[in-house]
């Protein structure tokens, strides 16, 4: 049972790894974010069916319910991406991320309400744990600047967020974590689609291979490993894993944006890395 508890808690750093790569992509891909979304969804889309075919999976939903269900939570988890997107061109990566972190509390919060169990007060520490790390990493907020409006926005994005893995988890046992992915955000390309329409598009061809790799590395492949570890883990347990993320999209951007982290950066992310360090080893207990 350890052993299968490491290989799923491996796989769910990996799928983290690989949804970090949106702070990254998010900041730098030159297009309006509705349709930075679209083509995401889009693509992601195609992959995910190919992949599903490929593996020969069942892909029938098998009730109106459950369509309900997955389109309401594909409707959370598309306005978590634009609000995520427009808080990292507001402010930058590291701010972005890590205001969208609040998510671990917030579903720590909340996961009672949705699942018949009990809140666990670490969660409700680790939780704060994160708070103060990301307190511990932003800069000084002045109301009047963007930072402070991305800050805003991306905790707005965590509340998307946290409900859109709380309304899901109630379907993982009963589909693949690759097809749920796949119905959200074939969903999404239709509610979308207007926005491609109205919006300036002219520069989509030289945006291509940033686009694609933003749907098939951080969307298709890092999305669904997250889903499917909810079989295996709490949604408050998965989410204060993926803190980590903030840490990974500091460095990719400090690489391939050449932002330069700051002594708090280290500091507050120490706290944050702390926290997936005692949550990992926690459920590997429980």
């Amino acid at each position: 049972m350890k052993n299968q508890h490491t290989s799923h808690l491996i796989e769910l750093l990996i799928g983290t790894l690989f949804i970090s790569t949106s702070g990254v992509l998010g900041k730098f891909i030159d297009l309006p974010t509705p349709v930075i979304i679209w083509c995401r969804c889009a693509l992601g889309a195609l992959f995910l069916y190919l992949f599903c075919r490929l593996k020969k999976f069942n892909i029938t939903i098998n009730s109106r319910k459950d369509f309900s269900t997955i389109f309401l939570s594909s409707l959370f988890l598309g306005v978590h991406w634009i609000t995520y997107f427009y808080a990292l061109k507001l402010s930058n990566v590291a701010l972005g991320m890590l205001s969208l972190f609040t998510f671990p509390v917030i579903t720590a919060l909340l996961e009672p309400l949705f699942i018949k169990t009990k809140l666990n007060p670490i969660h409700i520490i680790l939780g704060l744990i994160v708070l103060i790390g990301i307190y511990i990493l932003a800069p000084e907020f002045n109301f009047e600047n963007t930072q402070l409006k991305g800050v805003l926005v991306g905790v707005f994005s965590a509340v998307c967020y946290s409900l859109r893995n709380l309304i899901l988890k109630q379907h993982v046992g009963q589909y693949s974590g690759t097809s749920l992915m796949m119905y959200q955000i074939s969903i999404l390309t239709i509610v979308l689609l207007p926005f491609m329409f109205v919006m300036d598009i002219s520069n989509i061809t030289t945006q291509y291979p940033y686009v694609i790799l933003l749907a098939l590395l951080t969307t298709a492949i890092g999305h669904s490993i997250f889903i499917h570890s909810l079989k295996y883990f709490s949604v408050s347990t998965a989410s204060i894993i993926n803190s980590i993320q903030p840490i990974l999209g500091i460095i990719m951007a400090f690489f391939f944006l050449n932002e330069i982290p700051t002594w708090n950066t280290f500091f507050g992310g120490s706290l944050i890395l702390a926290t997936v360090i005692i949550e990992s080893i926690r459920s590997r207990k429980a």
